[in-house]
């Protein structure tokens, strides 16, 4: 193990590189990520980042986002199998036809998807910013939300704003019930239930918190509370402690919680990744600069 934290250490200084992770990502690629967050978080760093080279430990939407906004950089995704359920779930030619249909709605599309969805759309969201950037539009406009139908409703909950929503899920999310919820909350009574927005409304709706990956560690930190169920994928258990040593965090049920394509990417995988500097994540121009605007867009909304 110490001889391919050196390899990947001795390669990132070689190339000027830096590695950037999600928060769902194996713990041994966290700890050797110079950045781990959320993806408004990640989209952020990605934009401001001045190295040549940016290896990024996630999904390939993440990916493309990052080549989308940092135009220049060598944008490298160590097993480029990584996808999305979710983003899986809208293609450019059905959103071009949903805008045929309204041709005077707003598409918001979030980051889970893909750079020519995001090319189709007005403005993104992330999980983190998604109320306030419903809240920037204008007050009469009608809304068409991509691709995640619970995220969509959570936000049309907190806004008040109608939308029309995409008929798609995060599978892991979208297969926690309230039952699991309930059944965590009487093996940990004392706990408050934090949960992601991807999850069903009946999930929400039992939820202390209804958080970001990057909004959980915030509101532990805020919170007097020792013990939390955490109800999103299991790799967030990882840097809720490290970040918070003090506190106890479950995850809402045993098994199920594992996103496979947050899991693929391996410490020999980023080793090869940085000793070749591929695989390269491009994005064509008549695609890009459609889908950075959309981008820019979201980033100039501002956070809470």
């Amino acid at each position: 193990m110490k001889d391919i934290h050196k390899r990947i250490t001795e390669l990132k200084k070689k190339h000027q590189a830096i590695i950037l992770a999600h928060n769902y990502e194996p713990p041994e690629i966290q700890e050797i990520a110079d950045i781990t967050g959320d993806s408004l978080g990640l989209s952020v760093d990605a934009a401001k980042l001045e190295n040549p080279v940016i290896v990024f430990c996630g999904v390939r939407f993440m990916a493309e986002s990052a080549a989308i906004l940092a135009p220049g950089k060598k944008v490298i995704l160590p097993q480029p199998d990584c996808g999305c359920g979710l983003a899986d779930m809208a293609d450019a030619a059905a959103l071009r036809e949903k805008r045929r249909q309204h041709p005077d709605a707003v598409v918001v599309t979030y980051v889970n998807s893909s750079a020519a969805v995001k090319a189709e759309s007005d403005i993104c969201c992330t999980s983190g910013n998604a109320v306030n950037v419903i809240k920037s539009l204008p007050p009469d406009k009608e809304i068409i939300f991509v691709p995640d139908r619970n995220l969509g409703a959570y936000v049309t909950k907190v806004t008040g704003r109608p939308m029309i929503l995409w008929d798609g899920v995060c599978p892991i999310h979208d297969a926690i019930t309230a039952e699991d919820v309930i059944r965590a909350r009487e093996n940990h009574p004392e706990a408050l239930v934090i949960a992601h927005p991807e999850c069903r409304a009946e999930v929400s709706e039992l939820a202390d918190a209804v958080l970001s990956t990057g909004g959980m560690s915030a509101y532990v930190a805020g919170s007097e509370t020792r013990e939390f169920i955490i109800v999103t994928e299991e790799g967030m258990i990882h840097p809720l402690s490290q970040a918070h040593p003090d506190r106890i965090f479950h995850p809402v049920k045993k098994g199920g919680m594992i996103c496979p394509d947050m899991k693929m990417i391996s410490l020999v995988d980023l080793a090869n990744a940085l000793e070749t500097l591929a695989p390269v994540i491009t994005v064509p121009e008549s695609i890009a600069d459609r889908a950075r605007l959309a981008l820019e867009r979201m980033l100039a909304v501002p956070r809470n």
